[in-house]
């Protein structure tokens, strides 16, 4: 696996394991995002288990050098955000939590996927 996929990697695992961690007990903008997409709080915990799922599946598939975890764990983060966008748009919550968060987000990922798919050639 190429340096850089393995930097992608790691980078993106660091993010959601930070996200994972900031979300057990979530500061005010978390809080207004999750609420903003009217997600229920009840459910909240399933994000965190969700996160860092992810990161794990993000570091062992790059530590064990198989694209294909780090492509399946990266193509689960993308279809994460991709609800996440779903849901800004639905609930019409479309702020700077949207554009920053989410769709930043997003391209990260959405990167970090692309990046692993050409390990596959």
């Amino acid at each position: 696996m190429d340096t850089q996929v393995k930097r992608g990697n790691y980078f993106l695992a660091a993010v959601l394991a930070g996200d994972a961690a900031m979300s057990i007990k979530p500061p005010k903008f978390i809080r207004d995002c999750l609420n903003g997409v009217n997600f229920p709080q009840n459910w909240w915990w399933s994000l965190i288990v969700i996160k860092s799922l992810a990161a794990l599946g993000l570091v062992r598939g790059t530590a064990q050098n198989s694209p294909q975890l780090t492509t399946a764990a990266s193509t689960g983060v993308v279809a994460y955000f991709a609800c996440a966008i779903f849901a800004h748009v639905k609930a019409k919550f479309l702020g700077k939590e949207f554009w920053l968060n989410c769709l930043g987000m997003t391209a990260l990922s959405t990167t970090v996927l692309v990046q692993n798919r050409k390990q596959y050639r």
